[in-house]
């Protein structure tokens, strides 16, 4: 018995470029539509908390190069 998704993978990899790619692009947004409400609910309410400590200027606030350097710098 043959794996589908095995076989389903041989068959994407025969595609055009164009075409793998939209089918890439399809299987990804498959996952949007399961997400759980409430891990977006959780996520939203986290987003809007540091927003928040951000205009009470209690947000601690790190330059993009700063963090890239030191991770860089750390990485093996």
């Amino acid at each position: 018995m043959t794996d589908p998704v095995v076989e389903l993978a041989q068959r994407g990899r025969a595609l055009d470029p164009k075409a793998r790619e939209r089918l890439v692009d399809l299987l990804l947004g498959s996952f949007e539509d399961s997400r759980d409400p409430e891990v977006d609910e959780a996520w939203h309410l986290e987003i809007r908390k540091r927003v928040a400590a951000y205009e009470r200027g209690e947000a601690v606030l790190y330059d993009v190069e700063d963090v890239l350097a030191e991770a860089k710098a750390i990485a093996p």
